[in-house]
C-alpha cells in the first residue's frame, strides 16, 4: 500500500498546529480594501473550434465545456492588480509585480469564510524574452541568432528583477476565483534577493566562498526557476534549473589562473557554461555572473530552495543535500517508515534522474520539525537496466570512485558536482528528465522524458534513437516503498505514438485527485512543423493505460507549465508561459491574453473550470 497521500498530511497540519495561526490571518480579511476583497479574474475568450487544433493560432483553446479564467499576467502589480504602461522599464516597478514566464504552481489552502476558499499560490518564474518585454531591439542576427539583444543596465535589472518567484493569495467565492490583492502573504523573490542561507553540506564550503561572502554562507537570490514540489509540512520547493544560461566566460580561460579557478573549469564545462553560449547578459550590471571576476558563484545556483509561503518573515533557504544540478522538480513522497523522499530530473539531454531519501522520519504531529528536514540524508542517482529493473545508487563520499582520487575532497565536493558523481556511479543517461511525479494512488512514479535528437541507440528506459518527441516511463518501487533501493520500470507513453493523442514532448505534470496524470507537452516554437503546445489528460491504470486526451492548446510560441489542481479537484491553476516567443515587440505571434494593440503578450495565470461545475 502507498503511503498516505501528503495532501492529507498538509490538511492535519492545518487542522493542528495552523488553524490558530491562519485563522488570525483569515481574521484580517475586513481589514483589506475592498479592492482587495472584491477583485475576481477576467474570463478569457478561448477558440470555439470543437475540434483541437494541430497547430497554434493567436488564442487559447480549451475541451468543450470547460472555462478559463485570467488571475494575473506578468506585470500586475501584487498590491492592487494594477498593470503599468508598457514596456515596463523600472526593475523596482517588476519587484512588485508578478514575474515573467510563470511556471511551476503550488496551492497551499487557507481557512476561510463558509461558502468561500482561500488559498496561496506559489508561482516560479523561469527566465525573460526581452524582445517581447522592450522595443526598439535589433532582430537575432543570421550568424548567431541565439545572441542576446543589447540591453540598457536598467532593462538589464528588469530582467533580474522578472525572474524568481511569487507568492499570492487567491480567493474562490460565489462569483469565482480572483486574486486577493494586497494580501500581507503577497511577496517576490528574484535574482535581486533576496539574501538565502545554504544550508546542509555546502553550508560554509571553500566552492561557495566569494569575494561578496568569503564564509559561504548565503546567495543573493534565486534564477531560472523551473518546476517545484510540496513538502508535507505544506512549503514549497523551488527548482533552479538553467542557471548556466546567467554566467558568462571562458572556462578554458582559467586554466592559467590561480588553483582555486582552475578546479573549477571542468566543473563549469559540466555544468554547461561554456565559450561562445548565450543566455543573458547580467554581467554587465552585476559581475558575479562574470566567472572571470567570480569562478565560484555558479556553485551557489542549481539547487532546490525551501519557501514558507505562509510566513514572509522567514527567508528562503538553498537545500544544498539535494545535490546541484539543473532541477527541474522537486516531487515529494514518504517512505515505508515515513521519511521524505524528494524526487527531480536533471533537465538536459543525458543527464539522470535523482532522489533525496532524507535521514530521519516526518513527524505529522509535529509538523514545525520538517523545517530542516533535507539538510541531511542521502542523493541517489537512477541507473536502469535491461529487463525492467532500476536501481538507486548513492552519491556518498568516500564510497566507490567518490573519493580524492577523483578529486572529491567530501561530501560538499560531491554534492557541487552532482552531474559528474552520478556519471561516474554508473547512473544512466536518459532523454532530458523533466517532472516528476508519484501518483497519490498507487505510489508509482512517472518521468517525463522531453527528447534527445543526438541519441545514437536505444538503451534501457530510452527505447527509440534518435527521440525528438520524448517519452513517459513508470517506476514502481519495490514494495511500494520509495526508499527502496530497487524497483521496476517500463515504457507508459511514447510521445507521438497514435495512442498518445496527440501527445509529444512531454514535460510538467500532474495528479488529479482521482489518479489521472495531467502532461503538458513543450515542442519549441521553432518546431516545424509547427505544434500547438498544450495540456492532456492520461490514463495510467484501467484499459486505456498508456492513452491520452488533449484537453487544451496554448496560443503561438506558448508553453502550458505548472498543472496544479484544488485538493477539490474541481480548479486546475495552469501557467501559459511566453506566448510569442520567437517574435518581438513590434510584430509578435499572438497579443495573448488581452489581444490589445498597445499590449505585447504577456505570460499569464489562469484557473479552469468545468462550465457547469465539478469535477475536471
Amino acid at each position: 500500500m502507498p503511503s498516505p497521500h501528503l495532501n492529507d498530511l498538509i490538511a492535519a497540519r492545518l487542522s493542528r498546529r495552523q488553524a490558530l495561526r491562519l485563522g488570525a490571518a483569515a481574521a484580517l480579511t475586513p481589514l483589506l480594501p475592498a479592492w482587495a476583497r472584491e477583485a475576481r479574474g477576467a474570463p478569457l475568450v478561448a477558440r470555439a473550434a470543437a475540434a483541437p487544433p494541430d497547430a497554434p493560432d493567436a488564442h487559447l483553446w480549451l475541451k468543450e465545456g470547460y472555462v478559463a479564467t485570467r488571475l494575473i499576467s506578468w506585470g500586475d502589480r501584487l498590491r492592487d492588480g494594477a498593470a503599468p504602461p508598457m514596456p515596463l522599464e523600472s526593475a523596482e516597478a517588476q519587484l512588485g509585480a508578478f514575474g515573467y514566464n510563470n511556471d511551476f504552481i503550488a496551492y497551499h489552502p487557507l481557512p476561510a469564510p463558509p461558502g468561500e476558499r482561500r488559498g496561496l499560490l506559489s508561482v516560479n518564474h523561469e527566465y525573460t524574452c526581452p524582445r517581447l518585454m522592450f522595443p526598439g531591439l535589433p532582430a537575432p542576427a543570421a550568424e548567431d541568432p541565439d545572441a542576446p539583444p543589447p540591453l540598457s543596465p536598467e532593462r538589464l535589472r528588469v530582467e533580474m528583477a522578472a525572474v524568481g518567484h511569487s507568492v499570492l493569495e487567491v480567493r474562490r467565492d460565489a462569483r469565482g476565483w480572483g486574486v486577493a490583492w494586497g494580501s500581507p502573504y503577497a511577496r517576490r523573490l528574484s535574482a535581486l534577493g533576496p539574501l538565502m542561507p545554504l544550508r546542509g553540506p555546502v553550508a560554509g564550503h571553500p566552492r561557495v566562498r566569494t569575494a561578496a561572502d568569503p564564509e559561504g554562507r548565503a546567495a543573493v537570490g534565486t534564477l531560472a526557476n523551473c518546476a517545484g514540489g510540496v513538502t508535507p509540512w505544506g512549503t514549497t520547493l523551488i527548482a533552479e534549473e538553467n542557471f548556466n544560461q546567467h554566467f558568462v566566460g571562458d572556462p578554458e580561460a582559467l586554466r592559467a589562473g590561480p588553483p582555486e579557478a582552475r578546479r573549477e573549469v571542468n566543473n563549469l564545462l559540466r555544468s554547461d557554461i561554456a565559450a561562445g553560449a548565450h543566455g543573458a547578459d547580467w554581467h554587465l550590471v552585476d559581475p558575479r555572473f562574470s566567472i572571470a571576476r567570480e569562478p565560484r558563484e555558479s556553485n551557489r545556483y542549481g539547487w532546490i530552495v525551501e519557501l514558507d509561503p505562509r510566513d514572509p518573515a522567514r527567508p528562503p533557504v538553498k537545500r544544498t543535500a539535494l545535490g546541484r544540478f539543473k532541477h527541474e522538480c522537486a516531487t515529494c513522497a514518504l517512505t515505508a517508515d515515513g521519511r521524505v523522499a524528494v524526487y527531480s530530473g536533471d533537465d538536459q539531454q543525458g543527464e539522470h534522474v535523482y532522489r533525496f531519501v532524507s535521514r530521519r522520519p516526518y513527524d505529522p504531529a509535529d509538523p514545525a520539525s520538517g523545517w530542516g528536514l533535507l539538510d541531511d540524508g542521502a542523493l541517489q542517482a537512477a541507473r536502469f537496466e535491461e529487463g525492467g529493473r532500476v536501481v538507486w545508487l548513492d552519491l556518498t563520499w568516500g564510497e566507490g570512485p567518490l573519493t580524492p582520487a577523483n578529486g572529491f575532497d567530501d561530501q560538499g565536493d560531491v554534492l557541487i558536482e552532482a552531474r559528474r558523481a552520478a556519471t561516474l556511479l554508473g547512473a544512466t543517461p536518459l532523454d532530458r528528465p523533466e517532472d516528476v511525479e508519484v501518483s497519490p494512488l498507487t505510489g508509482r512514479v512517472y518521468v517525463m522524458l522531453t527528447q534527445h535528437k543526438a541519441r545514437k541507440a536505444p538503451a534501457p528506459a530510452s527505447p527509440r534513437a534518435p527521440n525528438p518527441l520524448g517519452h513517459i516511463v513508470e517506476l514502481t518501487p519495490a514494495g511500494g516503498d520509495h526508499g527502496a533501493r530497487e524497483g521496476r520500470w517500463e515504457v507508459l507513453l511514447l510521445g507521438g505514438s497514435p495512442e498518445a493523442g496527440g501527445l509529444r514532448n512531454p514535460d510538467n505534470a500532474s495528479f488529479d485527485p482521482q489518479g489521472r496524470l495531467w502532461v503538458t507537452a513543450d515542442a519549441h516554437s521553432s518546431a516545424r512543423p509547427p505544434f500547438a503546445n498544450g495540456l492532456w489528460r492520461c490514463e495510467v491504470d484501467g484499459a486505456a493505460r498508456g492513452s491520452a486526451e488533449r484537453f487544451c492548446a496554448v496560443p503561438a510560441g506558448a508553453e502550458p507549465c505548472g498543472p496544479c489542481f484544488t485538493p477539490e479537484g474541481d480548479a486546475l491553476f495552469l501557467s501559459v508561459q511566453h506566448p510569442g516567443e520567437g517574435s518581438t515587440w513590434e510584430d509578435p505571434a499572438t497579443r495573448w491574453p488581452e489581444h490589445r494593440s498597445d499590449r505585447p503578450p504577456r505570460p499569464s495565470l489562469i484557473v479552469v473550470e468545468r462550465a457547469g461545475g465539478g469535477a475536471l
